[in-house]
């Protein structure tokens, strides 16, 4: 199989400012690469001040109006969008596994998962309502009502080139607000194939903006909004690094922000857990995106009864994976996003095994398939001295580590400055209580390893970051309260 994208079909290269596609101002470019084989698919703008710029003026020309239209008019608008989205499903589907690496089938999943996000915020945008405050004085009244909070920046990463912008762009032009934008320089083509459909969905010009930029333009790029005082939010998925950066360099204008931040996830199987459940959990948590997704879990802890046993049934189901580049239809694995990562990877594998861990599956690169494949690894024996325990691998590596009682697994558990996501299994319904009111997390599974869905609030606590993406109160963070006190009415 191959892909059959024309450079005619939704792929652009140029950034989309205020409505028309424009190169960079400097005329740079840089390329977009295949993980799976490290030839270029195209090179991009790569810009720098002068386009951040261009974008937020365009962005603050098109404020009012779009503040001004009736919800149920931005509302139809995301509408067509995400009837759009879905239209193209294939073709996208194809586009992200092309320029990140993940197998066809989750490339196309993720293409239903980012569309939710868009279809949830369009009802959305027609339910903001506001509150009438009991009266406390005679002859004033007193009214809270929600107002959008102008020009949000947008900054997403690699590993949900079109899920993760969807999520941040749908509640933004849900609430009223205007967008510039700028995705990972990984993978800039889903998104422009975005913003695409949304100009065709109806979008009006200079609402939504999007730059593309290079490591080393990025960091300019993103601090002229960083100090633009009309640039009043900042919604940012990514390392917990760059969230404490952007925090600080916002900290003069005060911007709000939404940091969904680094985790590092744990998994803990009791011994009173359905072992298969729990073993098929796992491979859902861990492999989506080959490891590479914030919400993995990164450190195993198995009760120690069944630690053999939960051992024996995980390493048969993980060397039994195909790792293939996304173009055969039978991969289940593919290649890490670029060389950076990989060594990440080996560098955590070789810790681990001086630390004394057992390799019981994997543990090698694959260089036969192309420059950026791993073997999916099952590794026994870890303990808190290794650099796996303290950092997350990013890749198809499972390190288990052996507990004895509920007490030592809930305080490993928690032995992290991270809190995004935490799992356990168990089938003690009292246990279940403590354990999922004791972690430390933003979200918990409770025999169940697929977490994420558009109803649901996504984000951490601790240094993965504060806000909360989709659900009910995804569009909070992008309003502000206003009260008005409306006196003389006696």
């Amino acid at each position: 199989m191959t892909f059959k994208l024309e450079p005619g079909e939704l792929i652009r290269a140029d950034n989309f400012i205020d409505g028309r596609w424009v190169p960079a101002a400097s005329g740079a470019r840089f390329a977009v690469t295949n993980p799976a084989t490290g030839e270029v698919i195209t090179n991009v703008a790569d810009s720098d001040r002068a386009d951040a710029r261009a974008a937020s003026d365009a962005a603050a020309r098109a404020f009012p109006a779009w503040r001004d239209a009736l919800p149920k008019e931005r509302a139809a608008i995301l509408h067509r969008w995400h009837a759009l989205i879905l239209e193209h499903a294939d073709v996208l589907g194809e586009l992200i596994s092309l320029e990140q690496g993940k197998p066809l089938a989750e490339g196309r999943g993720e293409v239903a998962y980012g569309a939710s996000y868009v279809a949830w915020f369009a009802d959305e945008a027609t339910r903001i309502y506001g509150d009438i405050i009991p009266q406390q004085q005679r002859g004033k009244r007193m009214t809270a009502v929600k107002e959008p909070v102008g020009i949000v920046a947008a900054i997403t990463p690699w590993n949900f080139p079109l899920a993760m912008i969807a999520r941040k762009i749908a509640p933004a032009l849900a609430a009223g607000c205007t967008v510039v934008a700028k995705p990972a320089e990984d993978t800039p083509l889903t998104a422009l194939a975005l913003v695409l459909l949304a100009h065709e969905a109806g979008v009006p010009p200079g609402v939504l903006n999007l730059i593309t930029a290079s490591r080393e333009r990025a960091v300019p790029a993103v601090a002229d909004w960083l100090e633009d005082s009309r640039v009043r939010k900042i919604t940012f998925t990514g390392s917990t690094p760059v969230g404490k950066y952007l925090a600080r360099e916002s900290a003069a204008t005060l911007k709000k922000l939404s940091l969904e931040l680094g985790g590092n996830a744990p998994f803990i199987v009791f011994d009173d857990a359905d072992l298969d459940a729990a073993v098929t959990g796992l491979l859902v948590a861990k492999f989506r995106n080959g490891g590479q997704t914030c919400v993995c879990p990164n450190r195993v802890y198995v009760q120690a009864g069944v630690y053999e046993r939960f051992a024996d049934l995980l390493s048969q189901r993980v060397a039994a994976l195909k790792v293939a580049p996304a173009t055969d239809p039978a991969a289940q694995i593919g290649p890490m996003i670029n060389v950076r990562a990989l060594d990440k990877i080996v560098r955590h594998v070789d810790d681990a095994v001086s630390h004394g861990a057992r390799v019981l599956t994997g543990g090698k690169r694959l260089p036969e398939l192309g420059p950026h494949y791993f073997e999916p690894t099952v590794l026994a024996d870890a303990n808190a001295d290794m650099e796996l325990c303290g950092e997350e691998t990013f890749g198809p590596v499972v390190p288990l580590f052996r507990f004895e009682d509920e007490a030592e697994a809930i305080q490993a558990a928690n032995d992290t400055p991270f809190g995004l996501a935490s799992y356990f299994y168990s089938q003690d319904v009292r246990r279940i209580d403590r354990v999922s009111r004791q972690l430390e997390a933003g979200i918990v599974g409770i025999n169940e390893g697929a977490l994420s869905s558009e109803a649901a609030p996504f984000g951490g606590v601790k240094e993965s970051g504060y806000g909360r993406e989709g659900s009910k109160y995804g569009l909070d963070d992008y309003l502000s309260i206003k009260y008005h006190c409306q006196g003389g009415l006696d």
